[in-house]
């Protein structure tokens, strides 16, 4: 884990950056970020941190195994924390506190309490309290949060893919795809995320689709997999691709990760349903991205009907995780319910993606695509600076 500290000093430089662009002086607002427990959430927040232009602190925590029962039960607090392991909480409060995810939850409210409510509060994907606590949510169309004055909702995650970024990472890595044939088609793989299983099978199955559509256009792969992918599911990818390729196996060391130069590099992308974090990054290119359905029977993520009956057999439809998964699903409140298929099948809708087809050896990824650039990171900047056009607690 990064000690505490490690990253308010990593971002002092980048606030200062923000700052000289920002207002004056005497108008900027104090921003503290509470980093978040998944990759994802962090991306997110850092990513609205960022583009509003304002310095930011970000501060790290660590968490005691029963924070999910404090959390629940005890609204703003900090028994969820280990605080001799997490960055200090003291004044001056931030003027506004970016969060995500349930562990931070309870940690950006007592941070308003303590500034007497002073404390604008952003909140980004599901919150597991009421919206009312916040000043604004921003979430997805996943979560099933209800249209409130304060929630805006947004086709997709928010992240830090920009023009910038994706000039530098070419550069750093165009000399390693250089003798791959073009067109090169990324495929950027997630793992098992309930209700979806990414096995050694449907890893395999992957390969030869994504080798299909490749050998069809005389081009080549690159291939980059995640912490949730797992050994088995990446031998078995690996296996799959029989066209020239450059594969990435991933690893805890992000310098030898080409994932951005893999985003700036290729010519298209093939993207597990999973992960709507790499799904949005690679829309954000604004090349065409093509999604890979990982679901069968009731947890197929694409709407419209199978080409042919799907058979699952019943030993697997009876399999106790898979049983477990349709409860989930299906059976919990529809406010802690979380339901992928919406973002995927709305991007498909304003054909900004579309499926891969597997089973036509790619002859039929030809359907008409309009990338172009999001509109979700300026809606929520203009959001949350217009926090600021009234007094807290307004």
């Amino acid at each position: 884990m990064t000690q505490p500290g490690a990253q308010n000093r990593e971002n002092a430089s980048k606030s200062c950056d923000a700052f000289r662009d920002g207002p004056d002086v005497g108008t900027v607002p104090r921003v503290w970020v509470l980093t978040g427990f998944r990759a994802g959430d962090k991306a997110q927040m850092l990513a609205l941190a960022e583009a509003l232009g304002w310095p930011f602190t970000v501060k790290q925590f660590a968490y005691r195994s029963f924070e999910l029962v404090t959390n629940i039960l005890l609204g703003p607090n900090l028994a969820g924390l280990k605080r001799d392991k997490s960055d200090h909480l003291t004044p001056p409060w931030p003027d506004l506190v970016i969060s995500a995810g349930r562990r931070n939850e309870p940690i950006a409210r007592w941070i308003k309490a303590r500034s007497g409510g002073r404390t604008r509060l952003v909140h980004l994907g599901r919150p597991w309290a009421e919206p009312r606590h916040f000043d604004l949510v921003i979430t997805t169309p996943q979560y099933h949060v209800p249209p409130r004055d304060n929630v805006l909702s947004i086709t997709a995650p928010l992240h830090q893919v920009t023009a910038a970024r994706l000039e530098v990472a070419a550069e750093r890595w165009r000399n390693s795809v250089a003798s791959l044939p073009q067109p090169r088609i990324a495929v950027l793989v997630g793992g098992s995320s309930p209700p979806y299983v990414f096995d050694r099978d449907m890893a395999s199955r992957l390969g030869r689709a994504a080798s299909a559509m490749a050998r069809q256009a005389g081009g080549s792969l690159l291939v980059s997999t995640s912490p949730r992918t797992g050994p088995a599911a990446t031998q078995a990818l690996h296996a799959g691709i029989d066209v020239p390729c450059h594969f990435y196996a991933w690893q805890a060391d992000p310098e030898t990760n080409p994932y951005l130069g893999f985003l700036a590099l290729a010519d298209a992308f093939i993207v597990t349903g999973d992960s709507m974090s790499m799904v949005a990054e690679a829309c954000a290119t604004a090349k065409p991205v093509y999604l890979f359905d990982m679901g069968k029977g009731w947890s197929r993520m694409r709407s419209e009907p199978p080409a042919r009956p799907e058979l699952i057999p019943l030993a697997d439809r009876l399999r106790p995780r898979r049983v477990l998964h349709w409860l989930i699903a299906h059976c919990l409140p529809r406010r802690v319910r979380r339901d992928i298929r919406l973002i995927l099948r709305g991007l498909v809708a304003n054909r900004q993606a579309a499926w891969l087809e597997e089973e036509s050896g790619g002859d039929r990824q030809s359907q008409p695509l309009r990338p172009s650039a999001s509109t979700d990171l300026p809606r929520a900047v203009a959001r949350v600076r217009a926090l600021f056009a009234t007094p807290a607690g307004d």
